[in-house]
């Protein structure tokens, strides 16, 4: 059973990505003082009792604005059209405007089930404007802050209220799942139909083809595998997007189901801003990855260029850097048999557990050998730490003060577990608190 989706819709400055934040439970959202400063979707995943769902904000709407004011409407029209509920957030100290109707003209024509969500309801000028919003037509009404964090559990409640809970384990314990995202016409479908060695995926030369996650059991060596086919996402009806643009939200689907995902590149066109943009929310969902560059029996010079991509893939990719590279066409199969071997490797580096006494070991002598600087008269120190949880392999490491940890020296201590411990293709999380700190 896949997820349910949410979006948060409204006009500029309602306080839709403070809502977002306070749904998500961390700061992912920019927010200024500037309306329509959220021009693009932003994904979080949000688990509230025993419910679990998607949920997406979008910019603000502003019929006054000129420039990227189309673009914000567009893709509002696209989270509507792909979520199950749509929260529309107005503020209750303005009262009712002319874009607050334009959106309400919007969710009336999408026949989804809507809340209204009246934000800003902190002060007793809100308050009274409350009754103010029945106008706009719809069923439910509720007034919030996300700024006070009022009301949150009403809506939670609200949202979720036809929601299944969270379904058991879809295939049986052990099975891996993999899903195969990228930008579409990169050649998903076609890797999916190599893998499986039949023809069970579309595959066609015009990007979007594919237009849900499609799910396939294969057998290799035996053992049962579940591979996640990614979209590249229309609209029903008209095509509103660029394809190329906004093929995420099926993609961070797939990616929160998978084990291990496969971000695909197209070897002829090389690499564009959308592929990091992908390989940034399966990173942020902690999942392992491996960068599979196909089509590469088009390219001539094979040997010179796969030198050129590979150090392409590390100025892109900075982010990921222990992420292995596949090159591979899924066409001619042609190094097909390089990618499952890879896929348990870092299957299994994900579900690495190391031993409390030898991760302290590898820190101590990693601390030893390269002592952090002090700070106004204060050094970091290293007490103790211990793998709390896989799938992202995370470590809890007590320090004397967390605010005397540098990025540099984090990634200094994360170099150091790397090289100790294989946990190429999976990102690891390391955890500082203060000593005597309460787990959370």
């Amino acid at each position: 059973m896949k997820k349910p989706v949410v979006a948060l819709v409204g006009r500029p400055n309602v306080g839709k990505s403070t809502l977002f934040n306070c749904l998500v439970g961390k700061k992912q959202a920019i927010i200024e003082d500037t309306p329509g400063v959220t021009r693009d979707r932003l994904y979080g995943a949000v688990t509230y009792r025993n419910y679990s769902f998607h949920l997406i904000d979008t910019g603000g709407i502003d019929l006054a604005k000129e420039g990227f004011n189309d673009e914000i409407k567009m893709q509002a029209e696209i989270a509507i059209n792909e979520a199950d509920v749509v929260v529309f957030v107005v503020d209750g100290k303005e009262g009712i405007t002319a874009n607050d109707r334009e959106v309400r003209q919007m969710l009336m024509n999408a026949g989804k089930k809507v809340i209204v969500a009246i934000n800003k309801t902190d002060s007793k000028m809100a308050r009274e404007n409350i009754y103010d919003f029945y106008e706009l037509g719809f069923d439910t009404y509720l007034p919030v802050s996300g700024e006070q964090k009022e009301g949150i559990y009403d809506l939670l409640d609200e949202i979720t209220k036809d929601f299944s809970e969270m379904p058991e384990e879809e295939y049986e314990d052990g099975m891996i799942k993999f899903s195969v995202i990228g930008r579409p016409n990169v050649g998903k479908s076609s890797l999916v139909n190599a893998l499986i060695g039949e023809e069970r995926v579309i595959v066609s030369d015009e990007a979007g083809t594919t237009r849900d996650a499609t799910d396939t059991i294969f057998t290799y060596h035996g053992d049962e595998y579940v591979v996640i086919d990614t979209a590249g996402m229309r609209k029903r009806g008209k095509v509103y997007e660029s394809v190329e643009k906004y093929s995420l939200l099926r993609a961070m689907r797939a990616i929160d189901r998978s084990d291990v995902c496969l971000l695909v590149l197209n070897a002829e066109e090389g690499i564009v801003e959308q592929d990091k943009h992908i390989a940034g929310y399966a990173l942020e969902a902690g999942k392992a990855v491996i960068i599979v560059v196909n089509k590469w029996d088009m390219i001539e010079d094979k040997d010179a260029e796969m030198k050129k991509f590979k150090e392409d893939i590390r100025a892109h990719f900075q982010f990921m850097p222990w992420a292995p590279m596949v090159f591979l066409s899924a066409r001619t199969k042609k190094r097909i048999h390089t990618l499952m071997p890879e896929i348990l490797k870092v299957y299994e580096n994900s579900r690495k557990e190391i031993k409390t006494s030898v991760l302290n070991d590898v820190l101590t002598d990693a601390y030893m050998l390269n002592l952090p600087p002090s700070y106004k008269g204060k050094r970091l120190k290293i007490y103790f730490s211990n793998q709390v949880s896989n799938q992202p392999p995370t470590f809890n490491i007590q320090v004397n003060s967390k605010g005397l940890i540098h990025f540099s020296y984090e990634r200094y201590l994360e170099n150091k577990l790397r090289e100790s411990f294989d946990f190429e293709g999976t990102p690891i999380v390391l955890q500082f608190k203060n000593k005597g700190e309460q787990e959370m």
